[in-house]
């Protein structure tokens, strides 16, 4: 049995969870409301304050769908509760990031800056302070939908491994490769 399927997921104070009979599961909290579809070999009980979630067979497919649907339930519980947040970085000279509502007006160094347009759900914020690097936030209540976006915001300038120029979130570490005077 799948040990993160067979967690149930505890419901906190304030949050309301509904499952109807198409297999929508709904979850309403206080910074807003989430809604999933759920494969209909999985099923999904709410009892009192806590969300089980059962698989019919051993097959691998539902094994798979059983630890998957119970993290993505979790997550949207922990999103209307607390949120998510994402911080990313801008290394390099020249980096800018200015941000109005939710456009967010990059200069990554090339010859044209980027104009990213951030998912209404997300709220963005830049901040630019003397002597630091730029920093762009990503806030929401869809983990997933926040991870896709900041991993788009990266891809437009990765960090490359020589000088660690480009777009990295704050708590990842590039690794760094010595250059061509080092080969010697």
């Amino acid at each position: 049995m799948s040990r993160i399927g067979k967690q149930p997921v505890v419901i906190p104070s304030g949050v309301t969870v509904n499952v109807s009979k198409d297999g929508v599961i709904t979850v309403k909290g206080p910074k807003g409301e989430l809604k999933e579809n759920i494969d209909r070999d999985i099923q999904v009980e709410v009892n009192g304050s806590e969300i089980n979630i059962t698989r019919p067979t051993d097959q691998i497919r539902h094994r798979a769908m059983h630890g998957l649907y119970r993290s993505l339930v979790s997550n949207m519980v922990k999103g209307v509760t607390e949120g998510y947040r994402k911080d990313l970085e801008l290394v390099g000279v020249g980096f800018k990031a200015a941000n109005t509502g939710n456009l967010l007006d990059l200069a990554l160094g090339y010859s044209h800056n980027i104009i990213f347009e951030v998912p209404k759900e997300l709220k963005v914020n830049t901040v630019t302070e003397k002597g630091k690097n730029p920093l762009i936030t990503l806030e929401g209540i869809d983990k997933q939908l926040l991870g896709a976006v900041a991993a788009k915001i990266r891809s437009l300038r990765k960090p490359e491994p020589y000088k660690g120029k480009g777009v990295k979130y704050t708590d990842e570490v590039v690794r760094r490769k010595a250059g061509k005077a080092a080969g010697k």
